[in-house]
């Protein structure tokens, strides 16, 4: 217990003073874009009684995630960047890993309702309004949120019982499972394969049902290619390419143990940083009615 690490060291994405002051400035004008993109969405759905739909409620709801999900790990790091200061307490990168596998994780089920959404309201339209009753949207939602909080406390809890005595410098700008894992002494191999199995097959899970769902919507409209459909189309490829930039980097770094292969930290970029950056871009050009309502809510 005396030899106990207190504190792990960050070493960030570079050792030059030009290239940190570079990186401050992207993450500071992405994490400046994520806030304000989101909540103006948050905002425009909560003030326009027209955005009352399920679909528009699940993107307030991710708007909200993103910006949890982003404040998790960008505030540290441009204050690392700008001051130089790396250390970070053994409980704050606990904490750290801990929220971020908690918003992380239900990002990924809610991205899997909105894909579930979208396929009632193409492939059963019929029967849309009784499925995704509000009570329901608000069931979905907690689930979420619930799924979450488990994922992220089996993670943890993993990684408390392991015994940290040795080297503390890890090889990221944020505590993560795979670069803080390989500090541990003791063997970890069968904690690794469980923690791939849990948020690896969590990212692979959710991924398929997406992509199985958008299969779905292709075969189901692809004879009957009317105007509406057409929205409905472009509607569904803005939420691949949320998907695809959200769940690939994850699938890539979760699913396998951590200890096979060195963590990529910038692709842990994308993921933290630019997929939440991109979901308002995404969501309000591929949306008239969003513009519509942002627009009144400019003029108001």
């Amino acid at each position: 217990n005396s030899s106990r690490v207190t504190e792990f060291i960050l070493l960030g994405l570079s050792d030059t003073r030009e290239l940190q002051l570079l990186f401050f400035t992207l993450f500071l004008l992405a994490y400046a874009m994520v806030l304000l993109g989101n909540l103006l969405i948050i905002v425009t759905v909560r003030t326009d009684p027209k955005l009352s739909s399920p679909m528009y409620f699940l993107l307030c709801n991710l708007s909200f995630i993103d910006i949890c999900y982003t404040s998790v790990t960008t505030p540290r790091v441009l204050v690392a960047l700008l001051s130089g200061h790396k250390a970070i307490a053994f409980e704050g990168c606990m904490a750290q890993l801990f929220f971020l596998h908690f918003v992380g994780s239900s990002e990924m089920f809610l991205l899997t309702v909105m894909a579930f959404d979208r396929y009632t309201a193409i492939c059963r339209p019929l029967h849309y309004t009784a499925i995704m009753a509000r009570g329901a949207c608000w069931a979905l939602v907690t689930a979420c949120w619930a799924g979450g909080f488990i994922h992220s406390t089996v993670q943890t809890v993993l990684m408390l019982q392991l015994p940290f005595c040795g080297p503390n410098t890890i090889h990221s700008y944020f505590c993560d499972v795979p670069p803080v894992i390989r500090l541990a002494c003791a063997d970890t191999a069968l904690t690794e394969w469980l923690m791939a199995s849990n948020s690896g097959l969590i990212s692979l899970g959710c991924f398929l049902v997406l992509v199985a769902s958008y299969a779905l919507i292709l075969a189901k409209v692809r004879a009957r290619l009317s105007q509406g459909h057409w929205k409905a189309l472009s509607t569904c490829a803005s939420h691949v390419m949320v998907v695809t930039l959200f769940f690939m980097p994850c699938i890539f770094t979760y699913l396998r143990p951590a200890g096979t292969l060195p963590t990529n930290k910038y692709v842990c970029v994308i993921y933290t940083t630019f997929s939440p950056m991109m979901n308002p871009l995404i969501y309000t050009l591929r949306s008239s009615e969003v513009k519509e309502s942002m627009w009144k809510l400019w003029k108001r």
